[in-house]
């Protein structure tokens, strides 16, 4: 056993008996490496990395891979969940290198941390135009040794590079509703008529687009539940957006990357139908999507939508719920090292489940096995759920983010407000105590992951601007004060750690972090939302509550440094154009006292209005609640001017 062995990472602990001398991310490894005056080999990968379970087993469990890659270099392994930080930079590197990027990433540091060679996945042997894992090695030690000086000028040529987020000026341009416009135009161009989703294969689910299109389709049909389908509406502006929602998640819930048996979805898909995917479940993907498909069932009121919901948090409660507390990462897309192994069906197994006559379902996957897709009723995927977890089960990285725990968090408590369903409810609340106890330090930060009772590493931006958002979701939910108020604390201590007070926006590590080769802003938002468009937004909603101009300065700093890349790529900037689209609203606010389970409460919500901001009291260190005592009683206010309270839910 090496000295992995000793972390709390399922994904570092997975390879702690390979016969390379893996150290973790950390002084230790660099220290050596200056001593011998040898460079590192960073490789960085997660748990649910179908690549890099391949790698592991062709090269790193290999015995003479691992003497070389142990006489040449001073290795470390690093979980890209865990310290995004150093993924974000040495991906830039490869990037800059390479032109694209991936995991598992395989990177050569000097003994400063600065990268002068990488790439992705190598091979054991040359293939397609790859060179050989072990010719990689030989050829980098011997520059290394050899060519020092062009080795330095290489470093020093991507240093200078890197960091090239932190350095975007912001941009002097008024921001508009005309920039929405233009993004809403660049997606309608991507959109697939037929299968759903922008662009081609492989598709990814555009969670954070598909937001900003139910947002923009809810501002033009009220946002109350009705027969709102695209064909069945006048085109009066909003019915393009909405057919691209509608259609996106009609296509990614028919089977495949949606797993109709067990709820959930997988990470991607492959192909340009949403059938054939990437078999690992992400926490992130499914507190992405809960969402989404919330406010179509919101906005249509067609069940089906609220069924793909109680599916997914049912998947999650089920299958990623830790004993201690908080949900798990992933699940491994692997079973026994054969990709999809639990996912996927022969014929004569489902037959053995539901009796002949049902082959129709059976969509060709690989090694004989196939993938389900069609209708099931609930008596048929309850039997298959069940033969299912007969089978071995894929592995799960049971860790938990506190940046992926914060979304779940959010997507929970709206399903439960919107559902009225004590369970979720409950397991909301119980997701916040976590976050704001074991995940949280002493002093009230945020740690990045915790395992096993162990809490570890700092909480990055992405961390504090998740979790907030959902204590504020939790808040709207339960109707307790004390959870806006966490949001705001979070909020504030995230301004103060990220902030760059030069040019504008936050960058990814805190003030008092780590210091690496370089300090980065992340701004797109894919697969998540960037810490950066996240906090953007729940600045602007915590500035409409507390009327605090200075807030709304931070979050519009966000909006002016991607200004421009936001209407041209709004696949990649889904969550800034939903900032935008609040920046943009006209302010209003909704104060509510007496509770969060009256009927007066839940007719004040009833409907999807993105684009209001909710406070619940009585709270007077809430200024949108200041004076307000009448109770039970909705305030409907603008820029804190409030028509007089309403006490009939028939009246709102």
């Amino acid at each position: 056993m090496n000295r992995l062995a000793q972390e709390t990472s399922p994904y570092l602990r997975q390879h702690a008996g390979n016969p390379v001398d893996w150290y973790p991310w950390g002084d230790e490894a660099f220290v050596r490496a200056r001593a011998e005056d040898k460079p590192l080999l960073v490789s960085i990968g997660y748990s649910a990395c179908h690549w890099c379970h391949v790698m592991e087993r062709e090269s790193f469990e290999d015995d003479a891979t691992a003497a070389d890659m142990n006489e040449l270099f001073v290795n470390v392994k690093v979980d890209r969940e865990e310290r995004p930080d150093v993924d974000a930079v040495y991906m830039e590197a490869v990037v800059a290198l390479t032109g694209h990027g991936g995991w598992p990433m395989t990177v050569f540091v000097t003994p400063d941390g600065e990268p002068f060679f990488g790439g992705t996945y190598y091979p054991p042997e040359p293939r397609h135009g790859m060179p050989a894992f072990r010719q990689v090695l030989r050829a980098v030690a011997d520059a290394y040794r050899e060519q020092r000086d062009d080795v330095a000028q290489q470093a020093q040529a991507l240093v200078d590079a890197l960091g090239h987020s932190a350095r975007v000026e912001p941009s002097r341009e008024p921001l508009h509703d005309g920039l929405i416009e233009h993004a809403e135009d660049n997606l309608r161009r991507l959109y697939d008529p037929r299968w759903g989703g922008f662009g081609v294969a492989p598709k990814f689910p555009p969670a954070s687009a598909l937001e900003l299109l139910l947002r923009r389709a809810a501002g033009s049909i009220g946002g109350k539940a009705a027969d709102a389908r695209p064909e069945n509406r006048a085109d009066d502006g909003g019915a393009g957006v909405f057919e691209q929602a509608l259609g996106t998640l009609d296509g990614m819930r028919a089977g495949g990357m949606y797993d109709l048996v067990g709820g959930g979805f997988h990470r991607y898909s492959v192909d340009v139908q949403w059938l054939v995917p990437h078999f690992e479940k992400m926490l992130y993907d499914n507190a992405l999507l809960v969402p989404p498909y919330l406010h179509a069932w919101v906005l249509t009121g067609e069940e089906s939508y609220r069924r793909v919901v109680e599916e997914t948090l049912e998947y999650v409660l089920r299958e990623l719920a830790l004993p201690g507390g908080g949900f798990a990462s992933a699940q491994d897309a692997d079973t026994d090292g054969v990709e999809g192994l639990t996912f996927t069906w022969t014929p004569e197994e489902l037959e053995a489940v539901l009796g002949p006559g049902r082959e129709i379902l059976l969509q060709p996957f690989e090694h004989g096995r196939s993938i389900l897709r069609g209708g099931l009723d609930d008596a048929e995927r309850a039997s298959l759920l069940a033969a299912r977890q007969q089978r071995p089960q894929p592995a799960r990285d049971d860790k938990a983010i506190a940046s992926w725990n914060g979304l779940m968090l959010a997507a929970l408590a709206e399903s439960g407000r919107r559902f009225a369903s004590n369970s979720l409810l409950q397991a909301a609340e119980a997701l916040g105590e976590f976050l704001v106890g074991p995940l949280s330090t002493e002093d009230g930060r945020l740690h990045r992951t915790w395992r096993d009772g162990v809490a570890k590493g700092t909480g990055y931006l992405d961390d504090y601007a998740d979790v907030a958002h959902g204590l504020y979701e939790l808040h709207v939910a339960t109707g307790d004060p004390r959870w806006l108020r966490e949001s705001r604390r979070l909020a504030l201590l995230a301004v103060e750690l990220f902030g760059d007070p030069e040019r504008g926006g936050f960058f990814m590590t805190p003030s008092d972090g780590e210091a690496l080769v370089a300090r980065q802003k992340g701004f797109e938002d894919n697969p998540t939302p960037s810490g950066n468009s996240m906090l953007a937004y729940v600045l602007l909603r915590l500035a409409r509550i507390w009327g605090d101009d200075e807030l709304e300065h931070h979050a519009v700093g966000v909006l002016r440094l991607v200004r421009d890349q936001m209407a041209r790529y709004p696949t990649a900037f889904g969550w800034a154009l939903c900032a935008l689209d609040l920046h943009l609203s006209p302010p209003r606010e909704i104060a509510i006292l007496g509770g969060a389970g009256t009927d007066l409460a839940r007719a004040a919500l009833r409907g999807f209005e993105p684009r209001a901001v909710v406070a619940f009291g009585p709270a007077e260190d809430v200024p949108l609640l200041e004076g307000k005592t009448l109770s039970p009683a909705v305030y409907v206010c603008e820029r804190f001017a409030c028509r007089a309270p309403v006490t009939d839910p028939a009246e709102l």
